[in-house]
């Protein structure tokens, strides 16, 4: 099930709930008991190549393009 952060307004505690993606945007209350909430903005890290899963391998030097193919000069 997707987390969400939420920020207290009134005390500025940050904090998390658990719920379905069409609830995403429901209000939250604090742990504390505030109701002036606001959902935060989700980051999502990236790790790998910038071309995906689905880019060409990188040339393994030797033949192919301009200067490794002799073109140059």
């Amino acid at each position: 099930m997707p987390r969400y952060d939420f920020r207290c307004r009134a005390c500025g505690s940050t904090f998390e709930v658990s719920r379905p993606m069409i609830a995403a945007n429901d209000p939250a209350a604090c742990p504390s008991g505030h109701d002036d909430t606001v959902k935060l903005l989700s980051t999502v890290a990236v790790t790998g190549s910038s071309g995906g899963p689905s880019a060409p391998p990188a040339p393994s030097g030797g033949g192919g393009g301009c200067c490794g193919g002799g073109c140059c000069g």
